[in-house]
């Protein structure tokens, strides 16, 4: 079983915020390939699902973004998962918008989120970090992710969302530079 959580923060006035790409991303992915309705516990909304054969469970911490890991440590006891059993999507400042990574393990890099998901389960989960670029002066960065996306940004933001959903399967195989190369094809230049 995998535990695939959305970072964001609940609440329909962040729903477009940059911030909540990683709900966005889990939401996608539970929609394209037919989870259950959402319904709320873990101090979140869970959604269950199979992917390439195995059983998923999203889940998408409705604490607020600098709390998650209270959230992901509830469903990871509760499962009895270890924390390789765990992929984070989420915001990244310090990728270029629409670009993506996938690495298990590492720092925080200032995302509360991770901090908080760090001190609930330590670091060995993995991230899919989906960029959307910095807004140039980290005085800025708080306004930046509490905003929602700019028109222009669909043009990239709509094709990545598809493409992470579209190629999740590779994920859940282990295939992560498989992964992150699909996506990339899917989202280059000229797509």
């Amino acid at each position: 079983m995998l535990l695939l959580v959305g970072l964001g923060n609940p609440g329909a006035e962040y729903a477009r915020n940059r911030h909540n790409i990683g709900f966005m991303a889990v939401e996608e992915i539970a929609r394209r390939h037919g989870f259950s309705p959402w319904r709320k516990r873990f101090q979140g909304q869970t959604a269950d699902g199979t992917v390439a054969g195995d059983k998923i469970l999203a889940l998408e911490p409705l604490t607020f973004m600098n709390v998650s890991g209270q959230s992901v440590v509830a469903a990871l006891q509760f499962f009895k998962l270890k924390p390789e059993n765990v992929v984070v999507i989420h915001d990244e400042l310090d990728l270029p918008p629409g670009k993506i990574r996938v690495k298990k393990g590492g720092g925080h890099g200032g995302h509360n989120g991770l901090r908080s998901i760090d001190s609930h389960i330590g670091k060995d989960y993995w991230r899919i970090r989906l960029g959307i670029g910095h807004p140039g002066n980290k005085d800025l960065v708080s306004g930046y992710v509490l905003h929602d996306f700019a028109k222009a940004d669909q043009t990239w933001l709509d094709p990545l969302i598809d493409a992470v959903a579209d190629n999740f399967p590779l994920v859940v195989k282990g295939e992560a530079e498989k992964f992150m190369s699909k996506v990339a094809l899917a989202t280059g230049p000229g797509k």
